[in-house]
This record gives C-alpha cells, structure tokens and sequence, in this order.
C-alpha cells in the first residue's frame, strides 16, 4: 500500500515535487530517449519517433541513445514517411547488424513494419490505439492491454517468414501487457510523451487520451525513489506497483497523475540518485521528504 497522506504531509510532498518539476532542463531531456522526438516539428513525426524511441529504451541510458541515433540516422528527415513506405526487404538491407540487448534488426523491422500497418489501418498510431480505449475505465489498463494484443496479431511473414515471430525473436518483448502483470514501462512511457500538455518536456500529440487516465512508467529509478518516497511498499516493479505509485500521485495531482515521472525519473538517470544514504542525499533536492535521505 502506498502511504496515506494528511494535509500537512501532502503539501510538502506536493510543494517539493513541484520544485522538481520546474527545475527539469534541457540537460536532463538531452540525456533521455524523449529527445529523439523533439528533433521533429510535425505531430506526425513525433508519433512514429515516439514508439520507435520507446520501445529500445531500456538498459544503459548511454547505449540506449548511442542505438537510437544509429536508427534515426538512417530514418531521415520525417519518420512518418518512412514507416508509410517502409519494405521489410529494404529494411533488413538498412539495419543490417543494428542490436539492442535482446532486439535485433528484425524486430526492428517488424517494429517499423507494425507502425506501417497501424497507419494503414487506423490513420495514425493515435487512432489506432484510441480504438482500444474507453474513457469510463480508470485507466489505460484495458486499452495497452488491447493494443499489445492487436500489435502482436498482425501477420509479420514479410519480416520473419512466418506470420508470428521465431521463437528467437524478441519482438513480442517490445509490446507487453498489463493482463500478464508487466509494469509495461517503455509504453507508459510512450504514452506520457504522446498525452501529457506540452511542457517543454513531454509533447501534447495526442488529444483524444485524458491525462489523467495515464499510468507511470515504473523504471529502476521509479522503482526505488517512489519506495523511498512512501508511494509504494511493493517490491517487485510490475502492472500493481505502477497503479499504486500512480494512485499516491493521483491524490497530488489529480489531472495529470504522471506529471512528476520525468522529474523523479531524471534524479537517478542524470542527477545520481542511488538510495543508499549517501553524502549526495544532503544536496538532493527531495531530501525533507525522502525516507532514504542522509542523517
């Protein structure tokens, strides 16, 4: 359960955090995925950008954009037009020898293949997504649920020869489920990017997902900065834990619960943040609330 907040307690949480939000600059967004999607200017782009920068961002933040500027080089000035006319063959020419941990350059190719068949199918990846989603469901539980489902459904023999991907393809990892208890990270993600108001951070592409439906992509830091900060007791950093992180958030910031995912994220990613009490705790600056802070 995460922690019950009296009024005192929740406005210094909330005075603290909001701090942190403000303080978010562009060194912490150049040394995040997001910053990928902020080299296009049309929503279109930013989009495909989006799921493309997403899905391989997991691992070491520094391998992570060293592997997504190695995909966008060759992507060229709008991705969008890209994915619309992307060949499967041409494809596997292109990316030839591209790998990120477990994904190689087939589910790359299926990845951009599927987006392909998204915007054939629905006009957009918003559209194609928003089908999945019902606006009297408390979150987007249902709909990402959906949405892997239908991803994975489509016939992917012009990638790998056969219509579900090879037992030795990772592709099926790209799109997880919260059905199947996964914390579904790089999707929340995407979609924080995609439907939190454009802030200078995160881009307001899309229009037809509430904010306040989203649910906070728990990460590593996530994980243990959201522990330390009483937002959760789990251990385990599946679908339950980001649902009780998020409903902790959700009393601070009803509207827009993921509103300080990027900040918190950022104080492990860029700032160092390890939770282990260490002299840096006397500097953090959510030290006055922190349960893991230095004496």
């Amino acid at each position: 359960m995460s922690r019950d907040l009296d009024p005192v307690t929740g406005d210094e949480l909330k005075n603290t955090l909001d701090t942190l939000y403000a303080n978010r600059s562009q060194k912490h967004l150049s040394n995040d995925p997001l910053s990928f999607c902020h080299r296009f200017k049309v929503p279109e782009d930013r989009e495909v950008a989006g799921l493309i920068a997403s899905s391989f961002a997991y691992g070491n933040v520094k391998i992570i954009l060293r592997n997504l500027e190695s995909i966008f080089s060759r992507t060229g000035t709008s991705p969008r037009r890209f994915v619309e006319k992307f060949d499967p063959d041409k494809g596997a020419i292109l990316f030839a020898g591209f790998k990120h941990r477990f994904n190689d350059s087939r589910d790359l190719c299926a990845l951009l293949y599927a987006i392909r068949l998204m915007i054939s199918e629905s006009g957009s990846i918003e559209n194609f997504f928003s089908k999945r989603f019902n606006p009297e469901d408390d979150d987007v539980s249902n709909a990402l649920t959906s949405f892997s489902s239908a991803v994975l459904a489509f016939d992917y023999t012009p990638v790998f020869g056969t219509p579900t991907p090879p037992e030795d393809s990772y592709f099926n990892f790209l799109f997880p489920s919260p059905e199947a208890g996964s914390a579904c990270k790089r999707l929340c993600m995407y979609l924080r990017w995609m439907v939190r108001p454009a802030d200078g951070i995160d881009l307001g592409v899309w229009k037809t997902i509430p904010p306040s439906k989203l649910v906070i992509p728990v990460d590593a830091h996530i994980q243990r900065i959201c522990r330390l900060l009483g937002f959760s007791a789990r251990k385990q950093a599946d679908w339950k834990m980001a649902l009780e992180i998020t409903a902790a958030l959700r009393r601070l910031e009803p509207l827009d619960p993921v509103k300080y995912d990027f900040s918190i994220c950022h104080l492990g990613i860029s700032d160092g943040c390890s939770g282990n009490g260490s002299s840096q705790c006397t500097v953090c600056p959510i030290k006055g609330v922190c349960a893991g802070r230095a004496s």
